[in-house]
C-alpha cells in the first residue's frame, strides 16, 4: 500500500505541473481560440488533483500546498521566452505518457474509486493528448507515438552529443600521456568537427524533409488542376471516414474545391498529414551545430585556464555536471524522473571517459618507440 500511495502523490503532483503549464501557455498564448483551449486543458488538470487530494486525505495523507516542480518552471520559462508552441510536443509527450500510466494503474489496481479514478484519468489525458496534437501537428493516437522533437529537443540533444564525444576524445588523448597544449588543440579541433558534423546532418535532414514536402505539395496542386472531380470525389470520401453523413460530406467537398487554394491546403491537411512548416534547414542546423559546439567545448575550458593535472581533474568534474545536467533535460522528452535520468546521463558520461583513456593509454603503449 505504501507503494500505492507514493504513486499517487507522483500523479497529483503531475497534475499540479500540468495546471501550471496549461496556465502559462494561456497567459501568453496571442490566439483567442487556443488560449481558451489552454485555460480549458489548466481547469480540468485541477480537477485532477482534486481528485488525488480527495483520494490521499481518506488514507490520510497530507499533501503540502500545490508548487510546480523545477522541470516544470523552466519549461515555463521557456514557452514565455520562445513562445507556447516551443513546448507543445512536450506537453504532448506528458500527456500521452499519463494515458498510458492511468491505463496500467487501473489495469493492476483492485475494483474501487482509484481504479475508477484512474480510468477517468486516463480518457481526460487522451482527450487532452489529441487537442495538443492538432496544435502540434501530429497524427494518430498521440499515446502511441509521440513526436517531441522541436527546438528545445534539438537543443538537448545537440549539447549531448557534443559533451559525450568531445569528453571521450579528450579522455584518450590524456590516456595517451599528451602535452597539454595537444590536448587544447585537439579539444578544439573535436569541437569544431562535432558542430560541423552535427549542424550540417541537421540541415540535410531538414532539407530532405522540406524538399520531400515540397514535392508531394506540388503533385497535389497538379492533381487538383487536372482531376478536380476525382480529387473532389476523394475530399468527400475522406469527409465521410471522419462521420460526416455523405449527402454533407459531398456538399463539403464541393464548397471546398471551388477555391483551389483552399482545396490545396484541406488536402494536405487531410491527405498528405502534412503540419506546417516550422522549421527551416538553415535553422535546424545553425541551432544543431551551435548546441553541439556549446557542449564539446565545456571540456576543454580548463585547459584554457589552467595546465596538468588541474586542469585535467577540472575538465573531468565539469564534463560529468555536464551530463548530469544534460540527463535530466533529456528527462522533458523521456518522462523519465529527472534525478533518474541525470544519474543515467553521468554514468555513460563516466563510461566514455573510462574507455576514452584506456584506448588512450593502449594506444600508446602498443606504438613504436
Amino acid at each position: 500500500m505504501a507503494d500505492d500511495l507514493r504513486e499517487w502523490r507522483r500523479h497529483w503532483q503531475d497534475e499540479v505541473d500540468a495546471a501550471f503549464l496549461y496556465r502559462t501557455l494561456a497567459a501568453i498564448e496571442s490566439d483567442a481560440d487556443t488560449r481558451g483551449l489552454y485555460t480549458r486543458l489548466a481547469n480540468m488538470e485541477e480537477r485532477h488533483t482534486a481528485a488525488w487530494e480527495h483520494l490521499l486525505a481518506e488514507k490520510n495523507i497530507e499533501l503540502l500546498a500545490p508548487s510546480p516542480r523545477i522541470r516544470s518552471r523552466i519549461l515555463a520559462w521557456w514557452a514565455r521566452r520562445f513562445g507556447p508552441g516551443s513546448v507543445v510536443k512536450v506537453l504532448l509527450h506528458g500527456e500521452g505518457h499519463e494515458v498510458r500510466t492511468y491505463l496500467d494503474l487501473h489495469a493492476r489496481t483492485n475494483p474501487g474509486e482509484a481504479a475508477d479514478t484512474a480510468l477517468t484519468l486516463a480518457q481526460d489525458s487522451a482527450d487532452h493528448a489529441e487537442a495538443l496534437a492538432k496544435i502540434a501537428h501530429v497524427e494518430g493516437e498521440p499515446w502511441h507515438r509521440i513526436d517531441s522533437r522541436g527546438t528545445l529537443a534539438n537543443i538537448v540533444y545537440g549539447f549531448n552529443d557534443g559533451l559525450t564525444a568531445n569528453f571521450g576524445l579528450i579522455a584518450g588523448i590524456i590516456g595517451a600521456h599528451a602535452d597539454p597544449k595537444f590536448i587544447l588543440l585537439t579539444g578544439l579541433a573535436g569541437a569544431v568537427a562535432d558542430a560541423l558534423s552535427m549542424g550540417s546532418s541537421s540541415y540535410l535532414a531538414a532539407k530532405s524533409t522540406q524538399e520531400v514536402r515540397t514535392h508531394e505539395i506540388a503533385m497535389e496542386k497538379k492533381e487538383i488542376e487536372l482531376m478536380p472531380e476525382l480529387e473532389k470525389e476523394e475530399l468527400a470520401l475522406m469527409y465521410e471516414h471522419r462521420g460526416i453523413p455523405a449527402a454533407r460530406a459531398k456538399q463539403l467537398a464541393t464548397e471546398v474545391m471551388a477555391s483551389p487554394q483552399q482545396a490545396l491546403q484541406e488536402m494536405i491537411r487531410e491527405e498528405l498529414r502534412l503540419g506546417d512548416q516550422l522549421a527551416t534547414p538553415r535553422r535546424e542546423g545553425w541551432i544543431t551545430g551551435l548546441a553541439t559546439a556549446i557542449g564539446a567545448i565545456i571540456p576543454v575550458v580548463p585547459f584554457f585556464v589552467q595546465s596538468g593535472g588541474a586542469a585535467i581533474w577540472s575538465a573531468f568534474a565539469l564534463a560529468m555536471i555536464s551530463h548530469f545536467v544534460v540527463g535530466a533535460a533529456r528527462s522533458f522528452f523521456t518522462g523519465r524522473s529527472l534525478w533518474r535520468s541525470g544519474f543515467d546521463m553521468f554514468v555513460v558520461g563516466l563510461g566514455v571517459a573510462v574507455i576514452g583513456y584506456l584506448v588512450g593509454d593502449l594506444a600508446t603503449g602498443l606504438s613504436p618507440r
